[in-house]
């Protein structure tokens, strides 16, 4: 399966998930926790991120995180390595802890910032001993739901309300708040009046789900396992995209190899179609054509060519390059259609490279 690109922006916020090698605990007890936590707060002044939010599980962590610098990728990996190499000196282990690399959901509208804060709070409490186990969940959507009871529901406050290892009691006034937690922002989404009134609204948003038993997420609205925005957002990130895309293109461009565009440009004329016409269509020639010769001749890295072919994560690009390889050796079509992109870059002048 794909992975999904990470898509890093100033000023970008994040849904940050990291779970451990094959499930395992990462936090065997609450030194752990604590050793966790310390390094979260180390990250504003270190790298520059906010931390809008937490949630310590067992085997996985919760993060909402703000990068006013396009550094993501850095702010998860410090974190992550740090707290690997404690843990295991302390847990005197050795091997991964973490499984593969962090995930990381961009979100792009402040609706879903606020989806996305208490989807993740809500975990201590979707569990099936509470009656909100993946099962149950899924039958919560159907017919077949039942009121969870008074006993039930009382349980679920119970466990939100005194989870410690989560933002969640912060933002509620339940417990104070650490100086390097960002509140205003999720706290803001609650509407006017004073701090006590948005706290209580923001203890109502999080306990209506549990006193319904209706647990919705917002994920059924994420856009190529990488962003979590409406149509009119998505739009916008599409362009910072692009003329990221732009940028990298003629950086490429300084070390040598074919510029892209005249790739596409090239392609485009074998297809006998606009490059939007066909870029979004898995498995397309002309779509992994572009990408093969953007590796080959264009000597672009793959993360690169996945965002120049907007925004597909660079597993997919390798695979894509990996078919033209061994289409053009076995399929008499593919090898004509590799033959006529290249004879329309023959036919380009690529000035001075």
């Amino acid at each position: 399966m794909a992975r999904p690109l990470r898509i890093q922006i100033a000023g970008g916020r994040y849904y940050v998930t990291s779970r451990g090698n094959e499930r395992r605990p990462i936090f065997r007890d609450d030194r752990d926790r604590s050793h966790f936590l310390e390094l979260l707060s180390e990250l504003p002044d270190r790298l520059g991120a906010r931390i809008h939010g937490w949630v310590l599980m067992d085997n996985h962590y919760h993060l909402l995180l703000e990068t006013p610098e396009p550094n993501l990728s850095r702010v998860g990996q410090w974190l992550n390595v740090a707290y690997s190499v404690w843990f295991n000196r302390r847990h005197d282990r050795s091997g991964h802890l973490f499984q593969g690399r962090f995930h990381s959901l961009l979100v792009g509208e402040a609706s879903g910032w606020l989806e996305v804060a208490r989807y993740a709070h809500l975990n201590p409490v979707r569990v099936a001993r509470l009656g909100l186990g993946k099962a149950d969940r899924q039958r919560t959507r159907s017919p077949a739901a039942t009121d969870p009871g008074a006993t039930v529901v009382a349980e679920r406050l119970r466990v939100l309300r005194s989870y410690r290892w989560s933002s969640y009691r912060a933002y509620s006034g339940e417990a104070p708040q650490p100086p390097w937690l960002v509140t205003d922002a999720l706290l803001g989404a609650m509407g006017r009046g004073s701090l006590p009134q948005r706290r209580k609204r923001w203890r109502e948003f999080h306990e209506q789900p549990l006193r319904e038993g209706h647990m919705d997420h917002p994920w059924d609205r994420v856009v190529a396992g990488a962003v979590l925005a409406p149509e009119r957002v998505l739009t916008e990130i599409r362009k910072r995209c692009a003329a990221l895309s732009r940028e990298i293109a003629r950086g490429r461009e300084l070390v040598g190899g074919i510029a892209w565009d005249v790739i596409v440009q090239a392609v485009e004329s074998a297809h006998r179609q606009r490059w939007e016409e066909f870029r979004d269509r898995h498995g397309d020639w002309g779509r992994d054509m572009a990408l093969y010769l953007g590796r080959i001749h264009g000597r672009l890295r793959l993360t690169d060519l996945g965002l120049l072919a907007g925004g597909i994560g660079y597993t997919a690009v390798a695979q894509a390059i990996s078919r033209v390889r061994r289409k053009t050796q076995t399929d008499p079509a593919w090898r004509l259609h590799l033959q006529s992109v290249e004879k329309q870059l023959s036919k380009l002048d690529f000035g001075e490279k």
